[in-house]
Formats: C-alpha cells, structure tokens, sequence
C-alpha cells in the first residue's frame, strides 16, 4: 500500500506553471530520489507534501490523510484550519538545504522545541530520546553547543535529528548536501543511509548521483514540472528512456570527470 499517493497536482507561481500534473505513489519504506535542473519544480513538490505550499488542482494524501486539505459537503477541496494542518504535518519531517537551526537554542533545544510544544511530550523524556537520536549520529557530546559552534555537517545532523525526533512517517529532504563544504557531504550522506537501512520511507531531492544510485528504491525525473522518468536505479543510470534524462545525466557526468558520485568528484584534488 502506498504512503504516499500523489495525484493530478498543479501548481502556479505567478505566471508560471510549476507543477503540471505530478501523479506518483510512494510505498511505505521505500527511498525516492528527485532529480533534475533547477526550476524543475523539485522543491515545490516536496513544500506542496507537507503543505507548507498550497495546492491549485489535484490531491496529495499520506497515509491516506490529506495534509492541509479536507473535501466540503459539495465535494471541493477546501483549506484546514492551521491547526489541523500543523497537527498532521507533524507527521512529516522536512530537512531543508540551509539547516533551518535556531541560533538561539543550543542543538539538545533545537531537538526537544517540537516535541515538547506540538507532541506535548514531558521536557525529561524529550530530552532522553533527542540524546539517544543524537548519539546515532555521533553528537551526543555536542548536544549542549549551539549551532554557530558546530560545523555545517553537524547542523546537517542535528536538523535531521530534529526532524526523527518527531517519530514521522515520512521524511522529506531537499538538497541536504547542497550548502556544505565537500569534505563534510559524507557524514551527511552516511546518517541518511542508515536511515534508509532502517527503513524510513524518504523523499529525497538530490544532485548527489551515488547516492541515489546506492540507496534509492527509484529515481525520478521531472522537467518543467512533469515526471518524465520513474525506475529503479540500475535502469535509470544505465538505459534512462526519456531525453530529458539523458541529457541531464549526461552533464552532470561531464561536469564533475565522468564520475556519477559527485561527492566524490567534488574532493579530487
């Protein structure tokens, strides 16, 4: 059964079309990598998941719930009260390419905030499980700094420890490497592949091709707000179908030395 089921979304901003029918199911468990130029509508999509943008046609549903949306007796699609939004994209975890860590709070706050304030979860018990995530990615003895004293990897970590600390279903992750150093994509990239190994069902926009080739389930295309690829990772970097994926493909090989794990190629001398 699907986690995930995408269907028929369009979206607009401005005069643009960004999303221009998506349709896609995403099964519990499985890891989804996004690819694509920029202003594909990548992000859009992963924003419209958890509603943090708005809609114009179409239904998005996880777990069989729509995020942000509820059919009225006339059988249009209206808008929830915030509230109600808020409570089921709780459900979601959301890790942004520039970490998004309040500056203010040291990276133990940063993890406890939203349990304590959305879960209602006692501060002690927060505390304990926002230690023991912590420890998984090898910051526990970080957890009293504060964000301007950690590197841009460990605020990777700590945003994405934040994120599971919340106990979602689903985890979203738009370019999480993208604003790191190169020498730090690694670590970064290691905590989400022993999530994937755990069996987090993840929602990944990424440039990073190996990773997407070692630890997707599937790789998707899209191109001016449409998927025009969907498979697994064996066919899609060995015989992609569309053009569109071959050509995109082909320049990112190009660019970084022929090399399709382009954290690595990043760190050649």
């Amino acid at each position: 059964m699907a986690l995930v089921e995408i269907r028929d979304v369009h979206k607009r901003l401005g005069a643009v079309d960004v999303l221009r029918g998506v349709t896609l199911d995403i099964a519990t468990g499985q890891v989804v990598c996004i690819l694509g130029a920029s202003g594909s509508g990548k992000t859009t999509l992963l924003r419209c998941i958890n509603h943090l943008e708005t809609i114009d046609r179409g239904t998005i549903c996880v777990d069989r719930e729509m995020i942000g949306y509820r059919i009225g007796r006339d059988g249009s699609m209206r808008e929830e009260p915030d509230r109600l939004a808020a409570a089921k994209r709780a459900q979601i975890g959301m890790v942004f390419q520039r970490f998004n860590l309040f500056a203010h709070l040291t990276a133990m706050e940063n993890i406890c905030e939203a349990p304590i304030q959305v879960r209602g979860i006692a501060p002690p018990a927060a505390r304990t499980r926002a230690l023991e995530l912590l420890q998984t990615v090898g910051l526990a003895h970080k957890a009293e700094q504060y964000p301007h004293q950690l590197s841009g990897g460990q605020q990777q970590r700590v945003a994405i420890v934040r994120a599971l600390a919340m106990d979602p279903k689903l985890m979203l992750f738009d370019e999480p490497t993208s604003a790191l150093d190169p020498e730090l994509v690694g670590e970064v990239l290691e905590t989400m592949r022993r999530l994937a190994t755990a069996g987090m069902t993840m929602i990944v926009v990424t440039h990073e091709l190996g990773f997407a080739r070692e630890v997707a389930d599937r790789v998707v295309m899209m191109d001016g707000g449409v998927l025009v690829e969907d498979a697994p990772p064996q066919q899609f970097f060995s015989a992609p179908k569309h053009p569109r994926t071959q050509a995109f493909l082909a320049r990112m090989t190009w660019a970084h030395g022929g090399r399709t794990d382009t954290a690595a190629a990043r760190k050649r001398p």
